[in-house]
């Protein structure tokens, strides 16, 4: 199952994947260059569902995997 999540505030995550009885969020950013405040929705998002939620991921265009904040990940469109 696939699907996005927001809040009242209008905090976002574009895409949430159901996988073993938890929830993946996963940004989508264009972005060749991954910040740390590119992860800022999916901390949201753990923080609000705590067990429920996995680790997390930014994805990106360029070919580069590294940690952006605890649990969530940049990683290139080409690892999916």
């Amino acid at each position: 199952m696939y699907t996005f999540w927001r809040t009242a505030a209008g905090t976002e995550v574009d895409i949430v994947v159901a996988e073993g009885g938890r929830l993946i969020p996963l940004e989508v950013k264009l972005s060749a260059t991954p910040r740390p405040a590119m992860a800022r929705s999916l901390t949201s998002f753990q923080k609000d569902l705590q067990d429920r939620a996995a680790p997390g991921y930014v994805i990106h265009p360029v070919g580069v995997r590294l940690p952006l904040a605890p649990e969530v990940t940049a990683l290139p469109f080409t690892e999916l």
